[in-house]
């Protein structure tokens, strides 16, 4: 892995507890974007108003990844976007606080409200259907931590797009990626039906959207070369 980062050891522990979290992301923004310096999130104060905006506590985890990274767009909206506190809010159907919204606005992150007790909570999402019937908040991650650090790992696939690119998948290069590149230990997400899964070779992040699409992100041109050469067909920038 480069500079030393193994990815595999590194996201088992991830997984363990928040405070494992926050030292992974520190750890990665480090290797695959800059460093978090401490002006990188948001200060108590703004997480305070926004509190008494809402009328709510905000779960720890959700405090301490706001001040670990909520002022890095570069790890946190490069594609979809983790909101600031001031625009934090609750759903219309009073079930979730929302912190993140997809780029065109479809999908929906948010944590159940009656789980806002808890350090680090549930998370849920939602998408938008034109039947508005039928839209229902489902889980998304066991732990809003988890949830950060999988905010973090899919907006670096958009960071720079010489260094990206994306793709269709088919059977024959979903076996070539299984084989090829090794399979990260990530809990499976959504949490209900698990279809996202990552994988990880030399200077290279892989996530696979259920076996239906290919994003890559790699550390030098050369890498994404050998992705692409790896996993043959028609690749987008």
């Amino acid at each position: 892995m480069p500079n030393g980062l193994d990815l595999a050891a590194e996201l088992a522990h991830a997984f363990q507890g928040r405070g494992h979290a926050w030292a992974f992301i520190r750890r990665f923004a480090a290797e695959w974007a800059d460093p978090l310096l401490p002006g990188d999130g948001h200060d108590a104060a703004e997480l305070d108003a926004a509190e008494e905006r809402l009328g709510l506590r905000l779960p720890a985890a959700l405090r301490e990844a706001y001040a670990l990274v909520g002022l890095r767009d570069d790890l946190t909206g490069n594609q979809d976007h983790l909101l600031p506190p001031g625009s934090l809010y609750v759903d219309e159907t009073g079930e979730a606080l929302v912190y993140r919204l997809e780029n065109q606005h479809v999908v929906e992150w948010g944590i159940p409200l009656a789980e806002l007790d808890r350090d680090d909570p549930p998370t849920v999402f939602r998408s938008d259907m034109l039947n508005k019937e039928a839209e229902r908040w489902a889980p998304w991650t066991d732990r809003l931590s988890s949830a950060f650090v999988e905010i973090v790992m899919s907006e670096s696939l958009f960071a720079d797009e010489d260094l990206a690119g994306n793709r269709e998948l088919d059977p024959e290069t979903v076996a070539a990626l299984e084989a090829r590149y090794a399979l990260a230990p990530f809990p499976g997400y959504p949490a209900d039906e698990p279809t996202t899964r990552w994988f990880f070779g030399p200077d290279a992040l892989l996530r696979d959207d259920g076996r239906s699409w290919l994003w890559a992100r790699t550390r030098t041109p050369e890498a994404l070369d050998d992705v692409r050469h790896a996993l043959s067909g028609m690749w987008y920038a």
